[in-house]
């Protein structure tokens, strides 16, 4: 069973890491400011492809933006063409600019 972590820094940058049996197999990488969350990267190990880990990962992205009433700024592709392929399942916290 993978486990989610939201790791940031005193600035609120940082990432949502992937764990499997403790070690890192992907994160996305992002930032919490003014009261969006702002998206810049989701990357799976090479070995850990095909898992649905970017899935688990954008899941618990947009329910931890859902529960602190955060809008997301998708910059990462990965997360910018889910929100486009499926807009009704995140028009609520999509940040469109």
């Amino acid at each position: 069973m993978a486990d989610i972590k939201l790791e940031l820094d005193k600035f609120n940058n940082g990432a949502f890491r992937l764990y499997e049996d403790g070690h890192k197999q992907g994160e996305m990488i992002l930032q919490i400011s003014d009261g969006k969350l702002t998206v810049f990267h989701t990357e799976v190990s090479p070995e850990s492809e095909g898992k649905g880990y970017a899935k688990q990962l954008l899941d618990a992205m947009t329910a931890y933006a859902r529960e602190h009433q955060l809008k997301v700024v998708p910059l990462c592709p990965y997360v910018h063409a889910q929100f486009r392929r499926h807009p009704e399942l995140y028009e609520d916290i999509w940040a469109k600019e």
